[in-house]
């Protein structure tokens, strides 16, 4: 095969779409004409190489030293001069025009339908719907079996949430992205969106996504030890679908804040808080410290037989609430339930053979939040 023949069978349209090395062409008009811009500038490319070596083999061939070809002696030539700079100029002016037209349509957020505030954090992500107030948190549904292996990997093995980014089709979605942290890149090839999440700093995109479906993406920026657990997946609906989720999840939501609020009239048993705070405990903090409590050395400090689990507990319920400046402990105040902290925080005092016997209740993590809050009203 020549190579004229397989630049021209690499870049059809039909083989370029369905071969797996091949840039997507995703659901939305950007990503089409993101794809349609990948592909003309590939079509270039070939069409270089194959001028380039084509000239080079020709030469090669035609004036090699057994056919008795004698090298020319010049030094320069203003005609070639001008030739081989001008080619090029031309060349990158085709190739800037429909890139920067592409380009400026991707930054081009304005006229949105929907606004969504997006937040990295390790490792997860933080989403909240602008004027509809809900927001939550998403985060890996993978289970720990799975990824040591003791149970079969899922169809979708490390791009599972538990609470996936659910958007309306045929709507101009505008993001606006930061981080808690590190910084963090939300990426989902299907949209072609892919933005870093920087702390202090907010960035925009937008998608108008074309056609109902589940997209998966990750994040693209190495952002901790647990980079590879972040996955995103947004569901896309049709306006009624998503009408119908939007209410139910402000009603899940409602029902989340009375439940909190009924459970600071009412004591758990020991049995049931560690129970609860076993769960959390895999979900939340084991990524960390591990799932038998024993840290990693030099990162992640352990649970088990640490000071802080085993010392006093305001200062251990101030570092799950609060987290700890300049580290990787992160505040987990709006991340659980008064009541789920309290669970994790017994499961940390009374698992891995710390037995400290207290019982946290969530009336606790009330009276403390109060105390911090009349703190800062004297400050």
């Amino acid at each position: 095969m020549t190579l004229e023949v397989f630049a021209a069978t690499w870049a059809s349209s039909s083989f370029a779409k369905d071969n797996v090395l091949n840039m997507t062409q995703g659901v939305t008009q950007i990503s089409e004409e993101v794809y349609q811009l990948h592909m003309l500038i590939f079509y270039i490319c070939c069409a270089i190489a194959l001028v380039v070596f084509g000239a080079m083999f020709y030469s090669i061939y035609q004036h090699r030293k057994s056919k008795g070809a004698v090298a020319a002696h010049f030094h320069e030539s203003t005609k070639v001069e001008i030739v081989w700079t001008i080619i090029p100029i031309i060349i990158l002016i085709a190739m800037a025009i429909p890139a920067t037209k592409t380009l400026l349509a991707m930054e081009d957020t304005s006229q949105s339908d929907l606004t969504i505030k997006i937040t990295g954090s390790q490792w997860k992500w933080h989403y909240s719907y602008f004027e509809q107030d809900v927001e939550f948190f998403s985060l890996l549904a993978t289970t720990q079996n799975q990824i040591d292996g003791i149970e079969e990997k899922g169809a979708h093995y490390l791009l599972e949430v538990d609470n996936p980014l659910v958007l309306p089709i045929n709507q101009k979605i505008r993001f606006l992205m930061t981080s808690d942290d590190v910084i963090h890149s939300w990426w989902v090839p299907d949209f072609a969106v892919k933005k870093d999440t920087i702390p202090g700093f907010i960035n925009e995109a937008w998608t108008k996504i074309d056609q109902p479906g589940v997209y998966r993406g990750q994040c693209a920026e190495l952002c901790g030890r647990a980079h590879g657990f972040m996955p995103i997946v947004v569901h896309a609906m049709t306006q009624i679908d998503y009408d119908e989720w939007l209410a139910n999840k402000k009603d899940q939501l409602a029902l989340a804040q009375q439940q909190a609020a009924e459970a600071l009239n009412s004591e758990m048993s020991l049995q049931d808080l560690m129970q609860i705070g076993e769960k959390i405990y895999v979900e939340r903090c084991a990524v960390c410290h591990q799932v038998s409590g024993e840290g990693i050395p030099g990162a992640f400090p352990a649970i088990k037989g640490s000071k802080i689990a085993n010392g006093d507990i305001d200062v251990h319920i101030d570092t799950i609430v609060n987290g700890r400046a300049g580290t990787a402990m992160q505040a987990f105040a709006n991340q659980l339930t008064e009541q789920e902290l309290a669970a994790v925080i017994t499961y940390q005092r009374n698992g891995f053979d710390n037995n400290t016997g207290d019982v946290v209740q969530a009336s606790d993590i009330n009276s403390f939040n109060m105390q911090g809050q009349d703190t800062k009203e004297e400050l």
